[in-house]
């Protein structure tokens, strides 16, 4: 553990980028939310409603990788304004009457203008600490989606009850126009641009990025990365559906019950960073501290998915469905950590947001094969059950590729022949 103190303001930073991570998925979340009478009144088809899921992911990747390789040359700080401002004004649109047309372009231009959320805030977390000490901020700013999720839903619920699902929209507008705000007032970039800590792995000033896409440490932690976002962004547009339409709950129930999964993940992932951090600095290598660690935890999430439907009772298919999204949630600290640290700092802005692209891309095909699977089943319950449980193979598979090949020790020595030859161009 290092004793060198962080840059004063650092956790200044970590606090406005948690609650720019809050808003990022609560902006996700709300059409999983306004799910049913969304369909209603727009008279849309389960596929239907599952293409409009998907369809936010449409240009989430894309955006992800150009904004990575753009922040390698444009500071976060306005990188980040930018893309608040964006989300905010594509919100506005959803107040009045809309039609599946409209629905579709919002959500497609709101991916565009989040998909780079993830990676860019944690590039910009990583100018504010070394390697040592990344994992447990990394945890507190990924655990904004979290709570934001835990907190916001039942407010957004109640607000669909007693207004319309459009007012829901709406005030997600007002408050991403008040983090831009207090962003542009507060927000700095960080003064850590190099690897400040003796003790971090030691990586070249470059690595030929086909090295690193070809990497198995890297290609590794994204198949988990993938497994476990397929389970997220089911959640993010069909758990309020599974839960009205599957399992009988009314519309005034779902706020909370939809924000349980998000509201164990807070400690999950929390908690998970911490002892991560804690074996890092007792010695352990970083392949068990981060890469079996967090793979594990994606296997068993797919493992709880796979029996829920065969749990006797709905307090045991809600356990098990939390289970399955809450746990495996722990990969998205622990993946871009091992990223970032086999990476070095010039590219990493582009590593992580290409990762990002690779893992979030389950977002593009899982709502949509979740809705064709319900529309073609008996009934919407066995539609459920199946999705669930495909949701639970892809989990399982990704998290044993993380835990057999995520191996960062390995990574810094295959890149090591490349320090003397840098430092000798450098001398020259």
């Amino acid at each position: 553990m290092s004793d060198r103190p962080t840059p004063k303001g650092s956790w200044l930073i970590v606090a406005l980028l948690f609650l720019f991570m809050l808003i990022n998925f609560v902006d996700k979340a709300v059409i999983g939310l306004a799910a049913v009478p969304m369909m209603k009144e727009l008279n849309l088809s389960p596929s239907q409603f599952g293409l409009v899921g998907s369809s936010f992911f449409l240009l989430f990747s894309l955006s992800a990788v150009v904004t990575g390789f753009i922040v390698n040359r444009v500071q976060t700080r306005w990188v980040l304004l930018v893309m608040s401002l964006a989300w905010a004004l594509t919100q506005f649109p959803m107040v009045g009457t809309v039609g599946f047309a409209t629905v579709l372009a919002c959500r497609i231009a709101l991916g565009a203008g989040e998909g780079p959320a993830y990676p860019v805030a944690l590039h910009a977390t990583y100018k504010w600490f070394p390697n040592e000490l990344r994992t447990l901020p990394t945890a507190i700013v990924s655990q904004g989606a979290g709570v934001g999720l835990m907190v916001a839903l039942p407010m957004l619920n109640w607000v669909i009850i007693n207004y319309s699902w459009h007012w829901a929209f709406a005030a997600l507008g007002i408050v991403g126009l008040a983090w831009t705000g207090a962003w542009l007032l507060l927000g700095r970039e960080g003064p850590i641009v190099g690897s400040a800590a003796p003790t971090a792995t030691a990586t070249p000033d470059r690595v030929s990025y086909a090295r690193l896409l070809c990497s198995p440490t890297v290609l590794s932690s994204w198949c988990a990365f993938f497994g476990a976002y397929w389970g997220l962004s089911l959640a993010i547009s069909w758990q309020a559906a599974f839960l009205i339409k599957g399992l009988g709950f009314a519309q005034g129930s779902v706020g909370l019950l939809s924000a349980l999964p998000p509201g164990i993940s807070v400690v999950v992932v929390i908690a998970a960073g911490w002892y991560s951090q804690h074996l890092l600095a007792r010695g352990v290598s970083s392949r068990m501290a981060r890469g079996v660690f967090g793979g594990a935890c994606v296997g068993l999430g797919g493992i709880a998915l796979l029996i829920m439907p065969q749990m006797p009772t709905i307090p045991l298919k809600i356990a098990m469905t939390t289970i399955g999204i809450s746990l495996p949630s722990v990969i998205y600290v622990f993946s871009h950590a091992v990223v970032s640290e086999v990476t070095p700092v010039a590219q990493r802005g582009a590593l992580l947001s290409i990762g990002n692209a690779v893992g979030t891309s389950a977002g593009l095909l899982a709502p949509y094969i979740m809705g064709s699977v319900i529309e073609t089943a008996a009934t919407p319950l066995d539609g459920f059950y199946t999705g669930y449980v495909i949701c639970g193979i892809i989990m399982l598979i990704g998290g044993i590729i993380g835990m057999a090949l995520m191996h960062p020790e390995r990574e810094a020595a295959r890149w090591a022949p490349e320090l003397p030859r840098q430092a000798a161009i450098r001398s020259a």
